[in-house]
């Protein structure tokens, strides 16, 4: 199986406040973040993690207690991990970039699918633009866990399906 998600901001307090989490403590969320990562996620899965896992600490600590393969795409705290700037996936047709900060997407003509935008900005950077062709899967989107990336894929081809045949239509 694969999944893909984003912003766990571990370890971070502020979080808390920034984007309305509905944690009293950063232990309550650094736990009901983790668990709901394990619950969903097998060992030998592969998580496509597009940025920001934790604020301060050792940063491998919590990537030894995520089950899965983690495919990990750096975003502005993640220094001192190995990640990757960027990937594209192609995936029933669709070209995909996932990246963490959606602005850093400039001239790509295909979808995006990011983090970095949490739930600040729900107008500009909904769970889907289709407008814009950016999908946004920051953890308080994605109600805390990561989300089967077949789902995502799902979706896009249905809705272009339906534009497509809206389009004969007229």
């Amino acid at each position: 199986m694969i999944w893909i998600t984003a912003d766990l901001h571990l370890n971070h307090k502020n979080i808390i406040r920034y984007c309305d989490r509905p944690f009293s403590t950063v232990k309550e969320m650094n736990k009901t973040l983790i668990e709901n990562w394990n619950r969903k996620v097998e060992p030998g899965d592969t998580v496509f993690f597009l940025g920001d896992l934790a604020v301060g600490g050792d940063k491998h600590k919590w990537l030894r207690e995520l089950n899965g393969k983690i495919v990990l795409i750096g975003g502005n705290h993640d220094k001192g991990l190995c990640a990757l700037p960027h990937l594209v996936v192609k995936c029933r047709g669709e070209k995909i970039l996932l990246i963490h900060n959606p602005y850093d997407a400039n001239g790509w003509d295909g979808w995006v699918i990011h983090g970095h935008k949490h739930n600040n900005d729900i107008k500009n950077f909904p769970f889907i633009n289709r407008e814009e062709k950016r999908i946004n899967v920051s953890t308080e989107l994605t109600n805390y866990a990561p989300i089967p990336f077949n789902c995502i894929i799902k979706e896009l081809q249905k809705r272009n399906s339906q534009s497509v045949r809206q389009s004969l239509e007229k």
